[in-house]
């Protein structure tokens, strides 16, 4: 029988987790399809997570597989409550209910620039996530009624969100990339952070790209 040492090393062994990766990290939306999702994929074109969406849900429901062919769920997000601005998104790790934390809207502050915090599995805020040119979102949405120039503002007008610990310091830089359908996005390393605080970080901009995608 295995001592109580071996059993904890088979069950983090068994903890569904996103493979390691290099930045940046790239996300790519499909287009033509029902569902929202996109493809996560590091810098040697190695696909990181698969995000699904699911539609019609009151609630948000979103989950995150290892690949396209959906052979295993690394974690769920899952709103708190139905169809809120204020809602919290807490991650579950694969089909379990552990959760490793959360995502959320500050308040007013994300009605003009958008705003999250993320918190973690003992609901202590680790870091924040904020647009660096809100006033993209307005040019997105004025150029957007303009006949044949809204065609290209995918070209135009790019969100760019920063990443800070409670030191203020920027981590990482997640931005839109410039395409026809506005439907990719990259995420750049700019200072020092662990793989594991990386996964807890990237659930919240999955998340976020998700919810500030329907915005502009």
């Amino acid at each position: 029988m295995a001592d109580n040492d071996e059993l904890l090393d088979f069950a983090a062994v068994q903890t569904p987790t996103m493979s390691s990766f290099e930045y940046p990290l790239e996300f790519t939306f499909k287009i033509g399809t029902i569902a929202n999702d996109f493809v996560a994929k590091d810098a040697t074109g190695k696909t990181v997570a698969y995000v699904k969406q699911k539609m019609f849900k009151l609630k948000e429901a979103v989950s995150v597989y290892n690949d396209e062919s959906k052979s295993k769920v690394l974690f769920k997000i899952n709103a708190d409550r139905w169809l809120d601005y204020n809602a919290s998104y807490n991650f579950f790790v694969g089909e379990t209910e552990d959760t490793i934390g959360r995502v959320g809207r500050r308040g007013r502050k994300s009605f003009w620039k958008a705003t999250y915090e993320i918190f973690d599995k003992e609901q202590d805020h680790q870091y924040s996530i904020s647009e660096e040119n809100p006033w993209a979102k307005v040019w997105d949405s004025l150029l957007g009624e303009i006949p044949v120039v809204s065609m290209f503002t995918g070209y135009l007008a790019n969100p760019r969100y920063a990443v800070k610990g409670l030191d203020e310091e920027v981590i990482l830089r997640f931005k839109k990339k410039p395409s026809f359908f506005g439907r990719r996005f990259t995420l750049e390393k700019v200072g020092e952070v662990s793989q594991e605080e990386s996964e807890r970080i990237i659930l919240g901009l999955m998340m976020m790209s998700l919810l500030e995608r329907r915005r502009g």
